[in-house]
């Protein structure tokens, strides 16, 4: 994928920095805004993991800082939950002036009730998603409770959110409690997806479950078992996010990208860190990855799994469209590939051509009524499997460099 660092001005005039995130075409099949949690920033596991997966899937995603937060300009403690309101439908109306409007919006903890008031003056939105979202906006006072006596006193006082010092003045919590109300779904018919840990410590699960309540249908319920509130973990972030994908694409119809020239044409795409690989196969999105042990992520499949798959598929493919073609009732086609060598070590020998020995054990499970000579038959049929064909005998690769 690639990352954009972008700014617009909110309605105060202040300049908000975010990084917009591309697929690898750069033609994201729509785009997604993300409101991360209070105190947050887009630099946050949760943000940037969600919007990797997000555009993993063809999404165009803007995360971005909320006034006096992270790269943005503005002072937290002059700002309010209205003022992060503002500020979404500053960055929708940035979206749809420089690239598209945004037709899926996301937002985390507090920032999944500002997408609920946001939204209302989004009219490009067609479907929603909160991740640990509090019900209720006067749910954030606990947090003050210690400070709540000094803030009336002298209209502000230092809180401890998350362990991280910050000072609240007496008009953030007036700004909640006026817009409290608000929290109702009122005409609100737009698709939502509620997605909440029952292990939440900061947010309960109840929350959740008065949210799904509220809300019109079409609603949806995913818990995020064992995940903090944060989804400080990679895999509860990264199956947020591709589980927001694969849910919005119900209500969000898009576009086909496809790749020009060639009908067989992959590409991939990797950043200055790490290995997870970012791949597309004409409107078909992937991630490829090392295992933990390589110093990837495992986030995927790696190359070789990828080849291996590739002869499963073709394998079970073209033994099934000859036993078709033959009338012979083959239930299904089962097929296990392994590759002998480890990446590791060809790379490491990659210079050497003596020490690519490549061996691909293949077994093949076959349910139907079939006897011994059909399935001699399909046997001899698998090594005529294209890419069978291709691994076995010499590929010409042929290598350029384009500016």
């Amino acid at each position: 994928m690639k990352k954009i660092k972008v700014s617009f001005k909110n309605a105060e005039g202040y300049l908000l920095k975010g990084i917009l995130e591309l697929p690898t075409n750069e033609k994201p099949k729509q785009f997604a805004l993300f409101a991360h949690c209070f105190t947050c920033n887009k630099n946050f596991h949760a943000p940037t993991n969600i919007s990797s997966a997000l555009s993993n899937a063809g999404y165009g995603v803007l995360r971005f800082d909320f006034t006096g937060l992270g790269d943005s300009e503005g002072d937290f403690t002059d700002s309010n939950f209205s003022g992060n309101v503002t500020d979404l439908v500053s960055a929708a109306q940035f979206l749809e002036k420089e690239y598209q409007a945004p037709q899926l919006i996301i937002g985390h903890s507090l920032g999944g009730a500002a997408i609920l008031f946001a939204v209302r003056k989004i009219p490009s939105i067609l479907a929603m998603a909160t991740i640990n979202a509090p019900s209720t906006l006067t749910h954030l006072k606990k947090h003050f409770l210690g400070s709540l006596d000094e803030i009336k006193k002298s209209g502000k006082a230092q809180v401890n959110i998350g362990g991280r010092p910050f000072q609240i003045k007496k008009q953030f919590i007036d700004d909640l409690e006026k817009n409290e109300d608000g929290s109702a779904f009122e005409n609100l018919k737009i698709p939502l997806l509620i997605m909440h840990s029952p292990q939440d410590k900061i947010v309960s699960v109840d929350h959740a479950e008065a949210l799904y309540r509220s809300a019109w249908h079409p609603k949806s319920f995913v818990s995020l078992d064992h995940a903090d509130h944060l989804l400080s973990k990679d895999q509860d972030s990264l199956y947020a996010g591709n589980l927001i994908a694969t849910w919005a694409s119900k209500y969000i119809k898009t576009e086909n990208i496809a790749i020009p020239e060639m009908d067989h044409q992959v590409m991939a795409n990797l950043g200055s860190e790490g290995f997870t690989t970012q791949l597309q196969a004409g409107d078909h999105f992937f991630i490829a990855d090392e295992p933990l042990s390589f110093g990837g992520k495992d986030l995927g499949p790696n190359p070789y799994q990828f080849v291996s798959g590739g002869l499963a598929a073709c394998t079970s493919m073209t033994i099934q469209m000859y036993a078709r073609r033959k009338n012979w009732l083959v239930d299904n086609v089962e097929t296990h590939v392994s590759y002998s060598k480890k990446y590791a070590e060809d790379c490491e020998n990659c210079e050497d051509s003596k020490a690519k020995i490549d061996v691909f054990e293949r077994e093949i499970i076959l349910k139907g009524d079939l006897d011994d000579k059909q399935k001699k038959r399909l046997l001899e049929i698998a090594d005529k499997c294209p890419v069978h064909k291709t691994l076995a005998t010499s590929s010409n690769i042929k290598t350029t460099i384009k500016e």
